[in-house]
């Protein structure tokens, strides 16, 4: 089994109110924090999915546009499934700075072939933080509503996912900085 991964860096940020790639956090853009735990996990290629090139793009990692008209993340991944080679795909968001390697390592060896895995909170999907077989991509695709929730129970449904609850003490990996706010309570 080979790994892809990619980071979704192409949200709009309104209610953050400025781009989130480059927000400092714990001295450093998330750009660069969160480009550095997924190659600690050894993928062997790295996408960033966004509207545009983003500037700070290092040259060792692909870019993948969006497309025209964009639907959240589903737009990012649509597009990196159509770039990949890799028999799986790691997805991060640019928005979850306390996802560490060790974590997604532990996905990784989770992964069987055709199976990735997607953990769950309350009963809600964590897309954006996930493994996905190649195969998927064909289910992206019918997805009519463009929501990752459907996409993910499509799957995990068809057996393409293995859905594993969150644990307590690992909620907090799956925080994501939304607004201001948020950023302030995690500084």
């Amino acid at each position: 089994m080979t790994l892809s991964a990619v980071l979704l860096a192409g949200g709009e940020s309104r209610r953050m109110g400025r781009d989130k790639a480059t927000i400092i956090f714990e001295g450093e853009p998330l750009w660069q924090r969160q480009l550095r735990t997924l190659a600690q996990v050894g993928a062997d290629q790295i996408f960033v999915s966004a509207r545009n090139d983003p500037a700070w793009r290092p040259n060792d990692v692909v870019f993948v546009p969006d497309g025209d008209e964009s639907h959240g993340p589903w737009s990012g991944l649509a597009a990196t499934f159509a770039a990949i080679s890799a028999t799986h795909l790691l997805v991060l968001a640019i928005d979850m700075p306390f996802m560490t390697a060790a974590y997604l390592t532990l996905l990784r060896e989770q992964i069987q072939p055709s199976l990735g895995i997607v953990r769950v909170i309350g009963g809600r999907f964590e897309p954006v933080a996930a493994i996905y077989p190649r195969e998927v991509h064909v289910d992206l695709a019918n997805i009519a509503d463009f929501s990752l929730q459907t996409f993910v129970r499509k799957i995990a449904d068809a057996g393409k996912v293995a859905v594993v609850d969150v644990t307590e003490d690992d909620v907090p990996l799956f925080r994501n900085l939304n607004d201001p706010r948020d950023l302030a309570a995690a500084s």
